[in-house]
């Protein structure tokens, strides 16, 4: 429910720190609430989470929103509209005061013709995120949506973070109302 990249921002990190990297990469602070990537539109960076928790959601043209993932330390934004050279699939918001590494896009394309671990590090995170999306389409499919909510509740609890009714709907692809239904058969 809660992804996270310890390896990837150890390696991202070591670039960082180093002394000819430091003019290219820089960190930035998003207080919760804040929008690090919006939804078709354009972005001239890549961003690795360093600390906090983000949502990263669609708008669909009804207006509901769909939250594909919590994104945690060490997850990359914006990487794939950088290669595609593409506005942004999602959006990614803070829910939580966090910090980002912001690599500018050219660079970002500069360190991918160069630098093969970070090409290895990146098709690694590209191969679980099809396994995270797989598990939890089939994990959907074979529980119940009080199964999968009191594993959501759970993520709150262990990280201390409080989600609106209409985010944990977005996140169970359910309506408010369902979600209170089965809040009320929980008895949350």
């Amino acid at each position: 429910m809660l992804r996270t990249n310890q390896k990837f921002l150890d390696y991202i990190q070591g670039i960082y720190d180093s002394p000819r990297n430091q003019n290219h990469i820089f960190q930035k602070s998003f207080q919760k609430g804040q929008k690090l990537l919006s939804q078709h539109q354009t972005t001239p960076n890549v961003l690795l989470i360093q600390s906090g928790i983000t949502k990263c959601f669609f708008n669909e043209e009804n207006d509901k929103e769909f939250i594909v993932e919590f994104l945690g330390k060490g997850e990359i934004v914006g990487e794939i509209e950088s290669i595609r050279q593409m506005p942004c699939l999602c959006s990614v918001e803070a829910i939580t005061d966090d910090s980002a590494l912001v690599i500018p896009s050219p660079y970002f394309q500069e360190l991918l013709g160069q630098d093969l671990r970070l090409n290895k590090l990146l098709l690694e995170a590209f191969a679980e995120r099809i396994v995270n999306t797989s598990s939890r389409a089939a994990f959907q499919q074979l529980y119940t949506v009080e199964h999968s909510l009191s594993k959501l509740l759970e993520l709150q609890q262990k990280q201390e973070i409080q989600l609106s009714k209409e985010e944990m709907a977005a996140y169970l692809g359910i309506s408010v109302r369902s979600l209170n239904r089965s809040l009320k058969n929980m008895n949350v």
